[in-house]
């Protein structure tokens, strides 16, 4: 599960960086500064939780069966929420009404703060024997 985990985590921070990058030169001339604003609200979501990723993925001190419920969440939560705000953001160029399923954008978003919360309940619950 460790290498699927830091696998994926790699494969949402590289596209993080290029989709950062088609934001900032590509988007910039066809969409609104707002938009623009809001394309990067989403990258930046996907690379703080790529990141996290990572970390869940090399920490020991997280049970398999956690980090597969941390993997799941994080993974659907960088889809509906940046993917979403993606959509949303260059809604003007493209035939579909991404409004139409903006309401998955906080959904997305909830599955992200629950990771965290899993993660704050996990790390309450480790023995002193594993603090450092």
């Amino acid at each position: 599960m460790n290498k699927k985990i830091l696998i994926t985590a790699s494969i949402f921070g590289l596209l993080a960086v290029v989709l950062g990058a088609f934001g900032a030169h590509t988007l910039k001339e066809l969409i609104t500064v707002e938009a623009q604003q809001t394309f990067e609200t989403g990258v930046r979501y996907q690379m703080y939780h790529a990141i996290l990723l990572l970390f869940v993925g090399f920490i020991p001190y997280i049970q398999q069966k956690i980090k597969k419920v941390l993997y799941y969440l994080i993974v659907v939560g960088i889809i509906l929420f940046s993917g979403s705000i993606y959509g949303l953001a260059t809604n003007l160029l493209t035939t579909f009404d991404f409004k139409t399923i903006g309401f998955v954008t906080p959904i997305g978003g909830l599955f992200l703060i629950l990771a965290w919360g899993i993660m704050i309940v996990n790390f309450l619950k480790m023995k002193a024997k594993n603090d450092y």
